[in-house]
């Protein structure tokens, strides 16, 4: 095997591994803040995809396909999480039912809205088409990709480590007793996280929406790779999700290329090893 294959399947896997970390950070925070284990965050993403797709069909742009996807579902999941997440605290096995429950509920009306045929999102022509760089030629998008990775893993790593609103974040993760009496509103803090993770989730799923497409069962198809990215880097841990996106990215590339009948093998074995020898994540609190 040539150079240019082990480059060109490195890069194919760090751009899919920073698709998966627009999905899995958001994911990552929701269970830092509140530990709710939440089922339908696929489903946010499919339908930040299909929400996109319909704004494109209708204005033609794809930045007001991002930002509608985005705040259509920080709606959708401030809405889930104040009227029926907010009931069920600590209750692990309720959350895991009620979520997989909006996720069945999310798949049946996206068929009936959408359709069962898959779409591709419309990318603008500054993003199509390849960069040639050496000899070597790299998907515009996927560099795309992983630019809007960078920045907003470098947004979020900024509000939540460097300014006020990220202090009260971290103290509700920490103690939200202890927040509370000193005046933090707890509940506004984690309705505002939950937001945030849903509209992560959606912007990813309309620029996956250019690069994997938009299809029923999208959701069920991205979930457990974000599962296995906040498990293996470290639950509520956002370098964690940096890391742990890039790993199963890079693994679940090279693991299809290299060896695809046993594609799933080479990503949950190295992730089994991983929690053998650090049960909390390459980045979470021992």
């Amino acid at each position: 095997m040539t150079a240019e294959f082990w480059i060109s399947q490195a890069f194919n896997g760090l751009s899919y591994g920073a698709l998966l970390f627009l999905l899995a950070s958001g994911l990552s925070l929701i269970f830092g803040v509140m530990r709710i284990v939440n089922l339908a965050h696929g489903s946010y993403f499919m339908l930040g995809g299909y929400v996109g797709l319909s704004i494109v069909w209708r204005t033609g742009s794809y930045v007001l396909a991002l930002l509608g996807g985005a705040l259509a579902l920080a709606l959708i999941g401030m809405v889930m999480q104040r009227v029926f997440l907010q009931r069920l605290p600590g209750q692990t096995l309720g959350q895991v039912l009620m979520t997989i429950g909006f996720a069945l509920i999310f798949q049946d009306l996206a068929l009936l809205i959408w359709g069962g045929d898959p779409y591709s999102i419309p990318v603008p022509p500054p993003l199509q088409g390849v960069l040639t760089i050496g000899g070597l030629r790299f998907s515009r998008y996927r560099i795309f990709i992983v630019a809007v990775a960078i920045v907003v893993g470098a947004l979020l790593w900024l509000a939540l480590d460097r300014t006020r609103t990220g202090a009260i974040i971290r103290a509700a993760v920490d103690d939200a007793e202890m927040a509370g009496g000193v005046g933090i509103h707890v509940p506004r803090v984690s309705l505002a996280v939950f937001a945030l993770g849903a509209a992560l989730a959606a912007f990813g799923g309309v620029i996956g929406g250019g690069f994997l497409g938009v299809y029923p069962g999208a959701d069920f198809e991205v979930l457990p790779y974000a599962f296995v990215v906040i498990i293996v880097g470290g639950l509520g841990s956002l370098p964690g999700a940096m890391v742990g996106s890039v790993l199963v990215g890079l693994l679940d590339n090279f693991g299809k290329a290299l060896f695809p009948e046993l594609s799933y093998f080479t990503l949950f074995a190295p992730m089994a090893l991983i929690l053998a020898l650090r049960p909390t994540g390459l980045f979470g609190r021992v």
